[in-house]
């Protein structure tokens, strides 16, 4: 519960101070509801979580018809040139990258890698750091199909 409130708390800092609504917390992933602009997220933050506000999150933005789109925000700035490669289970993803976030390329992409969260335990954030040092932010995925489904349907209303 703690882990997604510190998600959470990452979240808002970013966000225009709109209120939100919990739909609930799902081990250690939160599903939200946003009013303005409407929006429904699940988000966790890594297992070890430092003060960098990193998070992850699946969202959807019904007013764009935009489902299950994936935003990682990174604990460290990323070199420019480095590669964000996202691990579920066997599976890689490339991402596509700015210096502190990370996102499918496309929306095929946000579903296959929606797909292998919910078969798996956890999943990997790497790249390198701006220091020139390799780093991994590791999340795990116990709630996470719940909350993804959860915000699902609070946008589908």
């Amino acid at each position: 519960m703690m882990l997604a409130w510190l998600a959470t708390m990452a979240m808002a800092a970013q966000a225009d101070r709109v209120p939100r609504e919990t739909l609930g917390v799902f081990d250690g992933w939160g599903a939200f509801r946003d009013a303005s602009p409407r929006r429904c997220y699940a988000i966790a933050a890594p297992v070890r979580r430092a003060r960098s506000g990193a998070f992850g999150s699946v969202a959807f933005w019904p007013g764009e018809g935009i489902g299950q789109q994936l935003h990682i925000r990174l604990s460290r700035a990323r070199t420019p040139r480095a590669r964000v490669t996202l691990a579920i289970g066997a599976r890689r993803f490339a991402l596509v990258a700015g210096p502190r976030d990370a996102w499918a390329p496309d929306p095929a992409t946000d579903r296959a890698i929606v797909a292998a969260m919910r078969g798996s335990r956890s999943m990997s954030v790497e790249t390198i750091a701006a220091n020139g040092a390799p780093f991994a932010d590791v999340y795990a995925l116990a709630g996470a199909a719940t909350a993804i489904d959860a915000a699902g349907v609070a946008c589908a209303r």
